[in-house]
């Protein structure tokens, strides 16, 4: 989960790739040439401005930590500004400010500070946030940092995502809603778009805003109309386990990735619901485990439209697996895995095909690699990294509580009983108590005769 408040070198636009949206405490980082975000600690990466002449990347748009006690802080400084002041946003305040009733004006448990889920929209004009105490909070970026509402969520959230027009936030719930929130009209309350039965882990929107996608707890992800979301497009059904994220290939605007509980990565034709690949991620990874039941749950997902690059991370496994994303054929060709010395926590590619790891290690949070001759290689001597990583540094109390976490994903699968085998079992011994009886009886019976037989050649 993440906690607030959290300091944030400030700048330019991160953009909405990864999000933070399990409940770990979470940091992203946000600069012009990429943004990270983060489970349980994360990063994102925007890409509205391209470095500068001569290669060197100084972190102008800044780096946004989501996890200290009590608040969540974001980049507020304008976009060209050249020092690092730091913008921090104390949640308590919100709830001070807004007092804890829900939409339905009753009285809410209080909850935590720790922030749920978190999105850039795609310009990075504008900043949200869910936190654990049912809260929506809304910043504008430009040309400074500053909160424009505070408002009431239903449940408490497990995603969220910006329309492309940036006139709405999508917040999908652990009840299985989705709700809209206008940015337009920042005071005004949440409007129900849909529901599942089931709890949502996932929500996306295609690139021109017609569609909403959903993913849930039960293996399904469903299409529906972003104008009217009762009318269901589609069902996207395959998956065997629970589908924990979501990506719509942005210059393949017809084409979904998926990732499941059941280790697998899929491509969908999602308009029509058909699956046209699969890719079986034990195979991938399975000769690097000696676990024979290893599961590999995918935490992370980042896209690179450069080259159609595809990074994942699964979940406590210290591996980054890299794919590249072939259109014509539609399938996922497996390129690279990337051996971490620490649990990942996060992952984002720059439009470049720089990708940069975050990890579960104080002295290097931050890994940058660049590809070169196809291979993604470690880079150390980087201006942005080192500036970013002291960042980190020096607030990594923020992320000291998740370090060593356990898997996040184990409470979702599904459980399995086999009592077939202590019903049987049950089944055996009542057979064998049954045929004592029986012999029992015969050789009471036996006796009687026999005694009977006795008396009668006496007499």
């Amino acid at each position: 989960m993440w906690r607030s408040p959290c300091p944030l070198p400030c700048g330019s636009p991160p953009a909405r790739s990864l999000a933070a949206r399990e409940r770990p405490s979470c940091l992203g980082l946000r600069k012009h040439w990429g943004r990270l975000r983060a489970f349980p600690v994360g990063v994102a990466l925007s890409d509205e401005a391209p470095p500068p002449p001569g290669g060197s990347r100084a972190p102008s748009g800044g780096v946004g930590v989501c996890g200290l006690p009590h608040g969540v802080s974001a980049a507020a400084q304008a976009q060209h500004s050249p020092d690092d002041s730091l913008f921090v946003y104390d949640c308590i305040n919100a709830e001070k400010t807004l007092g804890n009733k829900g939409q339905d004006g009753k009285l809410t448990d209080k909850g935590s500070d720790d922030i749920l889920a978190f999105a850039f929209s795609p310009s990075g004009d504008y900043f949200a946030l869910t936190n654990d105490s049912k809260r929506l909070i809304l910043f504008h970026t430009k040309p400074s940092w500053e909160c424009v509402s505070v408002r009431s969520v239903s449940r408490r959230c497990t995603s969220l995502i910006i329309t492309a027009a940036e006139d709405k936030i999508l917040v999908a719930d652990k009840s299985g809603d989705v709700y809209s929130f206008s940015i337009t009209e920042p005071q005004a309350d949440g409007k129900l778009e849909l529901g599942h039965l089931s709890l949502l882990l996932d929500v996306a929107l295609s690139p021109d805003d017609r569609y909403i996608l959903t993913a849930d707890r039960d293996e399904k992800i469903r299409v529906s109309l972003a104008k009217a979301p009762h009318n269901i497009v589609s069902y996207c059904l395959g998956h065997k386990e629970f589908v924990s994220k979501i990506l719509v290939i942005p210059n393949c605007p017809d084409l979904l990735l998926s990732a499941s509980g059941d280790s697998t990565l899929r491509l969908w034709e999602y308009k029509s619901g058909e699956e046209v690949y699969c890719c079986h991620l034990s195979s991938i990874c399975g000769p690097e485990t000696t676990k024979t039941d290893q599961k590999y749950p995918v935490s992370r997902i980042s896209y690179c439209c450069q080259g159609g690059y595809v990074a994942i991370l699964c979940d406590c496994i210290p591996t980054v697996y890299v794919f590249q994303l072939d259109a014509i054929a539609q399938q996922l060709v497996y390129r690279q895995q990337i051996s971490l010395k620490h649990k990942g926590w996060d992952v984002a590619f720059e439009e470049t095909g720089d990708l940069w790891v975050l990890q579960e290690d104080n002295e290097a949070p931050l890994q940058l690699y660049r590809p070169c001759d196809g291979q993604w290689k470690a880079v150390t001597d980087d201006k942005g990294l080192q500036k970013m990583s002291k960042y980190l540094q020096d607030n990594w109390t923020v992320f000291e509580g998740f370090v060593g976490s356990e898997r996040h994903y184990g409470s979702l699968y599904k459980a399995s009983f086999d009592n077939m085998a202590a019903y049987l079992q049950r089944k055996e011994e009542r057979l064998q108590q049954q045929k004592k009886k029986r012999q029992d009886l015969q050789c009471g019976s036996n006796g009687q005769t026999k005694k009977m037989k006795t008396e009668e050649s006496s007499l």
